[in-house]
């Protein structure tokens, strides 16, 4: 494993040293951090909650995502999708890591964190939704963990293995992983005094853009993999990705378009957030760009991927799932996180914007995210392939 994941040609080298160089960027700006407190950033006590969370509950969608191409692997048994759930599988590996991580770096005392160890601290369950966010979140790393660790160690010693050791976890990760976006959602649908939030609509469409934003990471992986290797990667699995994307993200938006309906048509002063975000509110109009940007790029991605023919053209293809991933990714964070404490309980506008710091540790997350999932299929896909195997390996050194 460790020479697979070290080895390749100069673009796998450039690759790997780009998203180091990144990652230690972002280390020594969470270094600062920790030591200067949590003051460096544009956090505030009006809004504590910025581009660290942002993108954990965007990652928890990603890790989500990746149950569709479970879901069709295992469950309708399509051998397309078979060949390459793996892809799928590690995604969601790479994308817990990268939850967990977005949640120590917004600790502003990460060596706090023993406080709610159960035993050692007060872990709060059940009552705290943040103690259920972490079963969840833990729970489903593990599962998956089980089940690429499991297959990889069969297929690499080329034998059959036993559905009764994974099958059951599979069918277990394909309901935990709606749970880990769930179980999101009702925290921020929980908090009283942030009426942006207080909607039914928000776990469904926590799911929904899930959906799209999982499908559309995992085709843009395949085509990497597709004309950066030599492995085989079939059109099936891409197809059905494409068509469920067409789905999810019609959807997303007229869930959207319900949410924007019920703040505007009715009114009242629970709207205020909403109206900040699309309009602006007394002058302050720092996350209108955002959200109009978010809801153009999802259209868009909409439009290129109704053609009928858009998986023939690989390159209209990888622009609809890269405009749909970054419009996701802008509705669930700035669009979603941010609002919700502006203005504040007591009506005060105090805007936010990321400074360099957040920025720097956020980019730095993921590139070791991206370093991870590399690392991983790149050990993953000669074993799947049987490329590389236990037989192979001893004919080689015999």
């Amino acid at each position: 494993m460790m020479v697979m994941a070290t080895e390749g040609n100069w673009l796998f080298y450039a690759w790997m040293i780009g998203l180091s160089a990144i990652a230690l960027v972002g280390l020594n700006a969470w270094a600062t951090q920790v030591t200067m407190g949590m003051g460096v950033t544009n956090m505030t006590d009006h809004v504590s909650w910025g581009l660290y969370i942002a993108n954990f509950t965007f990652m928890v969608g990603l890790a989500a995502g990746g149950v569709m191409m479970v879901i069709p692997a295992y469950l309708y048994h399509d051998h397309d999708m078979h060949d390459v759930v793996i892809i799928g599988e590690l995604l969601a590996i790479a994308a817990i890591v990268m939850c967990i991580s977005f949640v120590v770096v917004d600790l502003g005392r990460p060596d706090r964190f023993w406080h709610m160890l159960p035993g050692i601290g007060k872990f709060h369950f059940p009552v705290s939704m943040l103690t259920w966010d972490v079963i969840v979140l833990n729970g489903y790393l593990l599962l998956n963990l089980h089940i690429c660790g499991y297959l990889l160690y069969k297929r690499y010693r080329g034998e059959r293995p036993n559905p009764k050791f994974y099958i059951p976890v599979v069918f277990l990760s394909i309901g935990w992983a709606i749970s880990i976006h769930t179980v999101t959602a009702f925290l921020y649908q929980g908090l009283g005094g942030r009426p942006f939030w207080n909607t039914a609509l928000l776990a469904p469409r926590f799911l929904t853009s899930a959906f799209v934003s999982g499908p559309a990471f995992i085709i843009l992986a395949l085509e990497a993999i597709r004309y950066l290797s030599d492995y085989k990667v079939g059109d099936g699995a891409i197809r059905i990705l494409v068509n469920i994307m067409r789905v999810t993200i019609l959807i997303n938006l007229l869930m959207l378009a319900s949410e924007v309906f019920t703040e505007f048509y009715t009114g009242g002063s629970h709207t205020a957030a909403a109206h900040y975000l699309y309009f602006g509110l007394h002058g302050h109009n720092a996350l209108v760009p955002w959200i109009w940007s978010s809801i153009a790029l999802t259209i868009l991605a909409a439009i290129l991927l109704m053609r009928p023919n858009v998986t023939q053209h690989p390159v209209m293809l990888i622009l609809a799932c890269g405009l749909a991933f970054a419009g996701i990714w802008i509705e669930k964070g700035m669009g979603l996180i941010i609002p919700g404490f502006i203005p504040s309980t007591l009506h005060e506008i105090v805007e936010y914007t990321p400074n360099g710091i957040e920025w720097r540790v956020t980019a730095g997350i993921w590139a070791a995210g991206l370093m991870i999932y590399t690392i991983a299929i790149r050990v993953a896909m000669p074993i799947f392939s049987g490329e590389v195997s236990l037989e192979k390996d001893a004919e080689k050194h015999a």
